[in-house]
């Protein structure tokens, strides 16, 4: 018995390696430029209201990666004219919890800080005013089902940012950005694209997410 069980110990450590190489990728992952503009005009014929696009969200094994394009337009960009003889419906409570430093009368500009997972941008198009650091006051947090929280970032805080840096950013420049840390635009001239790659250790997104774009083609 024990001459029996020492030979079925022996086959699995054998098999152990070859195991642990099929779980591995053997290879790399592409995601074309025709994907990029595939999932951009998929936004854009959708009307979408989020300007983040996920492509896709890797899995690495040990973490996820998602790869995402973001295109933002013109800030201060006028808002459609509302009918003659309407009034504009009043923006609907955030049930949400809040978040952030509570500061009674805070202004500023609205930024985002997102609790697991760091960004890296690549600015492929257009240029714009970043503003990193800071501190989110009078937040709430991102519900859970949304698509923010599922697919986009995690879950996440958004609010007010004080304290904050600016920086012009242009076509060409890598911006990192580590989780929980604030940033937004407060001044984007005409748009802004960029390409966004979010690791994610502690896969809080929808593993094998595939942006629809690349589904119906």
């Amino acid at each position: 018995m024990r001459r029996r069980i020492l030979q079925v110990l022996a086959a699995v450590c054998a098999a152990w390696p070859v195991v642990g190489m099929a779980q591995a990728r053997t290879d790399a992952i592409y995601i074309t430029d025709e994907d990029v503009k595939a999932v951009l005009k998929y936004a854009a014929d959708m009307k979408r209201t989020i300007p983040d696009n996920s492509i896709r969200v890797l899995d690495m094994g040990a973490y996820q990666l998602s790869v995402g394009i973001v295109h933002r337009g013109a800030t201060g960009a006028p808002a459609a004219p509302a009918a003659a003889g309407a009034n504009p419906p009043a923006a609907p409570a955030n049930p949400q919890p809040p978040c952030g430093e509570p500061r009674t009368g805070a202004k500023g500009p609205n930024g985002i800080a997102h609790d697991d997972t760091a960004e890296t941008y690549i600015v492929t198009s257009g240029r714009g005013t970043l503003i990193t650091g800071g501190t989110i006051v009078n937040g709430r947090r991102s519900a859970a089902a949304s698509e923010v929280t599922t697919i986009l970032n995690g879950p996440s805080c958004s609010g007010t940012m004080v304290g904050y840096t600016s920086r012009e950013i242009k076509v060409g420049d890598i911006i990192v950005i580590p989780e929980r840390v604030p940033h937004g635009f407060t001044s984007i001239p005409d748009h802004i694209t960029y390409l966004s790659v979010r690791p994610d250790v502690k896969k809080v997104l929808q593993s094998g997410y595939v942006n629809p774009a690349l589904t119906k083609r």
